[in-house]
């Protein structure tokens, strides 16, 4: 179990070689997950330095259920962003968060650069730095195969991750795919595990763990694992999941379609959730520790050769990918969309941000602001083979045009034109044509993600446009979700873990004190995370909502700009406060192997 008076965390130097236990910060403050990592960051980072220099902080951490509870099956990241320079967090789920548990450990920091490219291999008992200088520019799934015959030795509940040619190569959106179907995905954290000459990273949970025997923790575990199976809280995430929303937000015009030049379509039926159910579902899984299933595995078929010949593929799909290569590149076939996410998972890059940004790239085509050229391929909407060649360009960065659209699509407009109609809130968007909440949520939010604080929620709900109501509703809704991110929870669980289900769960494994302060810790964690990100060069002012916003059509009708404008400057000013709050003191660290 958890120590309730200090995090245990393993810091490895790949420029020394060398690896050090040390116990770190006080779990009633830092609670876990987000808030230790923020913590973490804030003593190890430096702000004033690049993203890439070696001295920068990669970061991953869990919380105090990781292990314990069904759904507490993330891992948060933390780095220096690629993107935009600034500190940033991403979450993915799968094995890692099991393994990590497994091997003792709450945290794992890694600075430095290894001489050549590696693969860090960490057990409770072992770490390693494993050369692996012959799997440069491998993709994804290869890599995979290589490293399992690299560890094979090392017996326990393994994790993999690792990054593709796209981080390699510098693209500022570059991610790292964790096990299978499961990935650190938004803001270039695979880009920043390529600046430590990291290829992958093993963790191996080969210790032991102590479970409690207590009636106590055996009853609070059945209450929490009941409301996850024995009630209708997740069907929808085992069902069709989260492509149950295609149809929903088409139907309420709030769906992206063609570099979001519309929010809804009536050929929407090609990509819905039930379409690809019906057609190409092959399977469900989980991450370790969730009994939902989730996870939607489709089936890729692809004829290779004239007698009938076909290759099979298995393609993970989920409602953020349909949107971003699915409406938003114009396709209307779910063959399709596999085709391109299946390109994607192997090549290592965010899936929304390459496909926004190829969405932007065809608009541009269109309009005559770029030729082929510099696609080097025509690009049309709707058309995945053309798409699959610019995505293997994007990756390789292969001439100044794919140079600069692996920045991002603003910094690709600024060389080429086209920033009215650059889908980009802070990064390229999300899924969520909803409204003005959704716009300044995530243009402005700490991770400029949807998943930040919800804004689409607050614009489904409210019709009456009240600013101080919105703004209270995304500060509100993000010191709530940092409860979850710090234990470290699944959002999808969100309706499960009330703050009254997780502090019942902390105290029934003896952790009082980490429930007692569950709500006060998690804003002093948001406090603090905001003046990170002011101290690590987040500058508001140099964040403008592109005009596409202000044209788009929702089932509420267009943008109001001055209602845009109201919120905008209501949540900078509050995010300013938040940063200026007492966040606390940086805990101190004792050295202990």
């Amino acid at each position: 179990m958890i120590n309730q008076d200090t995090f245990r965390i393993l810091h490895v130097n790949l420029d020394e070689g060398k690896s050090r236990a040390v116990e770190f910060g006080d779990p009633k403050l830092c609670l876990g997950g987000s808030g230790l990592t923020a913590e973490i960051f804030q003593h190890y980072g430096k702000p004033d330095l690049p993203w890439d220099d070696p001295e920068q902080p990669l970061i991953f951490a869990i919380g105090p259920l990781t292990g314990f509870f069904p759904l507490m099956s993330k891992v948060v990241m933390a780095f220096k962003s690629p993107y935009h320079n600034e500190f940033a967090e991403s979450h993915a789920g799968g094995r890692m968060a099991l393994a990590m548990r497994f091997t003792g450990y709450d945290a794992f920091v890694i600075t430095g650069r290894a001489k050549k490219l590696s693969c860090l291999l960490v057990g409770s008992r072992k770490i390693e730095v494993l050369d692996a200088y012959y799997l440069a520019g491998m993709e994804s799934s290869a890599t995979a195969k290589h490293i399992r015959r690299m560890v094979q030795r090392h017996r326990g509940r393994r994790s993999i991750i690792r990054i593709g040619p796209a981080a390699e190569n510098g693209v500022a959106y570059g991610s790292i795919n964790v096990d299978t179907y499961r990935h650190f995905g938004r803001l270039g954290g695979g880009t920043a595990m390529a600046a430590k000459n990291l290829k992958a990273i093993v963790t191996v949970g080969d210790g032991n763990l102590d479970l409690s025997d207590t009636k106590v923790y055996a009853k609070a575990y059945d209450k929490i694992y009941n409301l996850v199976t024995k009630t209708e809280t997740m069907k929808k995430y085992h069902d069709l999941g989260t492509p149950e929303n295609i149809l929903v937000l088409n139907e309420l015009k709030s769906l992206p379609w063609r570099n979001l030049q519309a929010t809804t379509d009536p050929d929407v039926e090609g990509i819905t959730g039930e379409r690809f159910a019906e057609e190409l579902l092959l399977r469900k899984t989980a991450c370790s520790g969730c009994p939902v299933g989730c996870i939607h595995i489709g089936l890729l078929r692809e004829r290779f050769a004239a007698q009938h010949e076909f290759l099979y593929r298995q393609v993970n799909y989920d409602y953020e990918p349909i949107f971003a290569d699915g409406s938003m590149l114009g396709m209307v076939d779910a063959w399709g969309v596999l085709l391109l996410l299946e390109e994607i998972e192997g090549l290592g890059m965010d899936v929304m941000s390459a496909g926004v940004a190829l969405a932007w790239a065809t608009e541009a085509f269109e309009k005559g602001l770029i030729t082929e050229k510099e696609t080097l391929t025509p690009l049309k909407f709707g058309d995945p083979l053309a798409y699959q060649i610019a995505l293997r360009h994007l990756s390789n960065r292969t001439n100044d045009f794919y140079r600069e659209l692996g920045k991002g699509v603003t910094a690709a407009a600024q060389v080429y034109g086209g920033a009215d109609f650059g889908c980009v809130l802070g990064q390229e968007m999300a899924g969520y044509a909803t409204g003005e909440v959704f716009y300044v949520s995530q243009a402005y939010g700490f991770r400029h993600s949807h998943l930040d604080s919800g804004g689409y929620a607050f614009d489904q709900k409210h019709v009456e446009k009240d600013v101080q109501a919105a703004v209270d509703f995304m500060v509100n809704e993000e010191t709530r979700r940092l409860e979850l991110t710090s234990m470290v929870s699944c959002l999808f669980a969100r309706s499960v873990y009330t703050p009254e289900i997780i502090q019942e769960a902390l105290e029934s494994l003896g952790y009082g004190g980490i429930a007692q302060n569950l709500s006060s810790s998690a804003r002093r964690i948001q406090a603090k995370r905001w003046r990170i990100k002011f101290d690590t060069g987040y500058k508001p002012e140099n964040i403008k909502i592109p005009k596409r916003f202000l044209e788009v059509e929702t089932w509420k009708g267009k943008t109001d700009p001055e209602y845009l404008s109201r919120i905008t400057d209501a949540y900078i000013q509050k995010t300013l406060e938040l940063s200026q709050a007492d966040g606390g003191a940086t805990p101190t660290t004792i050295e202990v192997t």
